[in-house]
């Protein structure tokens, strides 16, 4: 069964633009491309003293399991570069999860959908773009009105 998936992208590390890129079209064969959002440049969020981010969010289709998908995603992020970090500090990539359908995950460390995303404006401005109408699925709020509830400011779409 193909399945519908959310994940948002980041990076604040060297080419912050080619590594979201890098990790766009390193997303297959697992998963196909169906729609991606504008890429925004946006403040730290957590640890504060660290450059800007550049975020994105992505909706694919992929057969994998959640687990499948995860495990692919973190080889992904390693291929990509990325570095083990402390909580919330600077990345070249990260990828997560946000949504996978209107399933909700929670086993192994692995927890969908994504458990802050509801509290980052930098998430939702994005994933706004693309689904403004999906409804969280423990929530039962759509993403327009998550939305409403954070602070967007220094959030802005970005521009080479």
């Amino acid at each position: 069964m193909e399945h519908i998936i959310y994940l948002g992208l980041g990076s604040n590390l060297e080419n912050r633009l080619v590594n979201l890129k890098a990790a766009v079209n390193n997303l297959t064969p697992q998963m196909t491309l169906v729609k991606q959002s504008h890429v925004y440049e946006t403040p730290p969020w957590g640890y504060k003293d660290q450059a800007p981010f550049l975020n994105q969010v992505v909706k694919v289709k992929s057969y994998e399991t959640p687990e499948k998908l995860v495990e692919h995603l973190l080889r992904l992020e390693i291929v990509l570069g990325r570095k083990p970090s402390f909580k919330n500090g600077p990345r070249l990539i990260d990828i997560d999860i946000l949504f996978y359908d209107d399933l909700t995950v929670f086993k192994d460390g692995l927890v969908i959908p994504h458990p802050r995303m509801h509290e980052r404006a930098f998430v939702l401005v994005p994933l706004n773009e693309i689904a403004p109408d999906f409804v969280h699925p423990t929530l039962n709020k759509s993403i327009q009105e998550l939305l409403q509830t954070c602070d967007v400011s220094g959030i802005k779409k970005f521009s080479k």
